[in-house]
């Protein structure tokens, strides 16, 4: 049984009433209130001139609403929980319009924004910036019609310039680039290769008319000279958003904003807690509640729960002092059995990223990914004309398909040197504390950038089967959620031992500044997918499977849009490679640090109460590093800073919110739990992973076993197919659209 505030219940109707209110820094409130936050509808004016007069919702604008700046700028439009989000449209102090989507205080969706200086653009946005599909149109009558990115021109796309001429052709930052057409009004035209670097370009011109090239025309004189006349203006900078305003007042103490507090038992009238309280030296005590309920949260490490100072729980949510999350895994240091491998494994990667390369384009050829491409280099301990002497044991690396991966961390915007000093670097690699399913070991370089798995011989077939495929997906999708991979080599010890060891170098999911503190792989299957830890073992490290899965995660609506086109697209190449058996691994931050009451699921389907904070472990002394409001403030200013949203994408530091779920006793098998109404703010983080496992024959009898024992629809080893369209209707059950 979970119970929140009084205040963040449903405010009865009776509750609402109309209030005027003036606060002590000189700011005035006058409208609908429930209890003592603004609720329904209210006018709201700050001392500085701002003003929002609209709709409210338990203390925050939420629904139709109009916010004005004393500069004259004003936004008119759609709110969610103090976000200017949904339809909405700004006027800026310039004079600068945009009338379209909003998400979070950002321009994110469709939308048309015309320009005080007369020109105007009308099409996709993301994070802000011009970002998709879209046409500019300037004053001067020049428009631009195709890709954008960041706020500029770049991919396929036609600039037609007002008197006629026209480029037909791909464009990098704002500038033509690789391959394009050049028209003149008197239909001669150039056709070739385009760079803003002379070597780099190529081509040839036709003269009106003239079925017969020459090279007579100079590229470089468009390089800026048709182009001066097509500047993208830059956009208005909104000087504060409501969101930040609202957290101006609340900061004052009046209409404080109460998170969700879960508790076993309810809260009373005066908002002191009915069984679960803290003492004035700052323990938890149990009022009313049996001494086996008492006992089960004091053996959870709650009966001397610290906070900084004696506070009314309600008030404010208390400074709970935190263990640290541990790096997972163990630091291979001298004498550690894998010792060797890891040197190994980092003079091999340091040969091969430092080994001098042609710059390749990202059009490959079809020999690049010959699994005959392979480079072998031999490594002795006096070193080679190659290599340099080292204190390991003799060994031979192999490359498989060099040229490819290094493409592909190209196209995955790595940098060659950090990569390096990532896997090579004086940091050692630590060894996650057991081998995975299949048997095989992972590795995580010391920043959590990358994780390294060593396969089985069927899993490099599948890789370098599935490749070609696997680079042009990749590809094509910017935002794929796919696992990245950077790299795919081979050890071999010589002498007495003959090891062999083929690994993977993959991008790691969780790298984050934020602590990850649930982790769950989803796959839509029910048979074995619970935890084998003992909830006393559970940890913010601990990966969670379906049966535990006590959550729905709720994104903003273009990114649900977006989310739901991928997955399609992921699963569809996933389906035509014949792959099954991956999973969706999604990682969670709370951004809440109240001590909140979290319903776990057992495989029973039955619940069982974990009193944690913010899910993140437990409570250690004074010394130990704490959440405060400035680590809120902090991620705060992530959400309303556009600068700082270069680091948000599909599935990766994506601001969301999670609805707690509660499993029926009576259905063992129930993959997604009931919504309960409580939510949490998170910060979400998922990807697709485990994607080198096709339908063999080892599958195929594996299906054909288990199937005899359990209801097939339940067990992970099914066809393909069968698959892609059981793991996308699940997990487009547990992510939905945040309403």
């Amino acid at each position: 049984m979970y119970v929140a505030h009084a205040d963040d219940e449903e405010p009865d109707p009776g509750d609402v009433s109309h209030a005027e209110k003036v606060f002590e820094n000189g700011d005035f409130y006058t409208g609908q209130m429930a209890g003592n936050v603004p609720h329904a509808h209210g006018k709201y004016l700050w001392t500085d001139g701002c003003m929002y007069v609209g709709e409210w919702h338990k203390g925050k604008t939420m629904g139709k609403g109009m916010f004005s700046w004393p500069s004259g700028a004003t936004y008119e439009g759609e709110f969610k929980s103090g976000y200017l989000d949904g339809k909405g449209t700004y006027t800026g102090t310039s004079g600068d319009t945009y009338r379209g989507s909003w998400v979070m205080n950002l321009k994110h969706g469709q939308g048309n924004k015309s320009y005080a200086n007369g020109d105007c653009y009308e099409g996709d946005w993301s994070k802000g910036l011009q970002d998709g599909h879209g046409r500019y149109h300037w004053k001067n009558g020049n428009h631009y019609i195709g890709q954008w990115k960041n706020g500029m021109i770049n991919g396929n796309g036609t600039m037609i310039w007002s008197n006629g001429n026209r480029y037909d052709g791909h464009w990098e930052n704002g500038f033509p680039k690789g391959n394009g057409t050049y028209r003149w009004a008197d239909s001669s035209f150039y056709v070739g290769v385009w760079s803003k670097d002379p070597k780099e370009q190529n081509g040839t011109y036709y003269p009106s008319g003239s079925p017969v090239g020459n090279l007579d025309w100079d590229p470089q004189e468009m390089f800026p000279a048709d182009l001066d006349d097509c500047k993208v203006c830059p956009n208005e900078k909104v000087s504060i958003f409501p969101s930040e305003k609202m957290q101006n007042w609340l900061a004052e103490g009046e209409f404080l904003q109460k998170q969700p507090i879960y508790r076993k038992g309810r809260m009373s009238v005066d908002s002191r807690l009915s069984i679960c309280n803290w003492d004035s030296n700052g323990n938890v005590g149990f009022d009313g509640v049996d001494r086996k309920s008492r006992e089960g949260f004091e053996g959870l490490g709650f009966g001397n729960l610290q906070v900084e100072d004696s506070v009314t729980i309600c008030n404010k949510p208390p400074h709970l002092r935190l263990k640290p999350v541990k790096k997972q895994g163990e630091t291979i240091s001298k004498g550690h059995k894998n010792y060797e491998l890891m040197l190994n494994l980092q003079l091999g990667i340091r040969h091969s990223v430092g080994r001098p390369a042609p710059s390749t384009s990202l059009d490959l050829k079809a020999s690049a990914f010959d699994p005959k491409q392979k480079v072998w280099t031999k490594f002795p301990p006096e070193g080679s004309k190659h290599t340099p002497p080292h204190q390991s044991c003799d060994f031979r690396w192999k490359d498989y398909c060099p040229v490819v991966f290094r493409t592909l961390r190209k196209l995955f915007k790595v940098d060659p040197a950090d990569y390096m000093l990532s896997i090579c670097g004086n940091d050692a690699l630590r060894e996650l504390s057991s081998p995975g399913k299949s048997g095989s070991f992972f590795y995580l370089t010391n920043d959590d950038r990358y994780m390294i798995k060593t396969m089985k011989k069927s899993e490099v077939k599948v890789l370098l089967r599935m490749l070609p495929a696997y680079y042009n997906h990749v590809r094509a999708f910017e935002n794929t959620l796919v696992t990245k991979f950077y790299g795919l080599h081979y050890v071999k010890l010589t002498g007495a031992a003959q090891k062999k060891v083929r690994f993977v170098i993959m991008g790691n999911l969780f790298c984050s500044e934020y602590t990850i503190h649930r982790r769950f792989d989803l796959k839509g299957s029910s048979h074995g997918r619970t935890t084998d830890k003992p909830k006393s073992e559970i940890d913010p490290n601990t990966t969670l499977k379906d049966l535990d899965l006590n959550y729905i995660f709720r994104l903003q609506r273009a990114w649900y849009q977006d989310f739901c086109r991928q997955v399609d697209r992921d699963c569809d190449f996933l389906e035509q490679e014949r792959i099954m058996d991956y999973s969706m691994l999604v990682g969670l931050h709370f951004r809440e640090t109240s001590c909140s009451y979290s319903l776990t699921p057992t495989a029973t389907g039955h619940t069982s109460g974990v009193l944690t904070p913010t899910g993140n472990g437990d409570i250690d002394n004074d010394t130990d590093p704490h959440l405060s409001r400035a680590d809120m403030d902090d991620m705060d200013q992530i959400l309303v800073d556009p600068t700082r949203w270069a680091s948000i994408a599909l599935g990766i530091s994506m601001p969301s919110r999670v609805e707690l779920t509660v499993r029926r006793s009576d259905c063992e098998a129930q993959l997604v739990g009931e919504p309960t109404g409580e939510y949490y703010e998170v910060i979400l983080f998922f990807g697709i992973i485990d994607i080198l496992q096709d339908y063999d024959v080892s599958k195929k009898l594996e299906h054909a076993y288990k199937s005899i024992q359990y209801d097939p629809t339940s067990i992970s080893a099914v066809d393909p197919k069968q698959y892609s369209k059981r793991f996308r209707d699940f997990i487009f059950r547990v992510f939905l659209e945040d309403t």
